[in-house]
């Protein structure tokens, strides 16, 4: 078993209201286990590699729900495998151009 600390924090009503809710809707066990997912997110954005810039990307649900679509399809092997495709091709054809007009 990997040895942890207790970590105590204060949160404000409507704060622990929204955690609460996460845990009555099922996704999570208890307050501790968001937290902890929350922390390891939190963790895992800001100490990426140098090379890697993570970058948060809020879309419509249904935009959402069609991304989850062409990946049980086989079109990508995740929602961020599809959109960071997305945002390669839409880089590769908008810098194309530029490179042509440079030359």
């Amino acid at each position: 078993m990997v040895e942890s600390q207790r970590v105590t924090i204060r949160l404000d009503h409507d704060s622990l209201g929204a955690l609460e809710t996460l845990v009555s809707s099922g996704k999570y066990s208890n307050i501790s286990e968001v937290m902890r997912a929350a922390i390891e997110q939190f963790i895992d954005r800001n100490f990426s590699p140098r090379h890697i810039e993570k970058i948060t990307v809020e879309l419509p649900k249904g935009n959402a729900v069609e991304l989850q679509r062409l990946v049980k399809k086989g079109d990508s092997v995740s929602v961020d495998d599809a959109i960071r495709n997305a945002v390669r091709e839409y880089l590769r054809r908008r810098m194309s151009p530029r490179i042509s007009e440079k030359k």
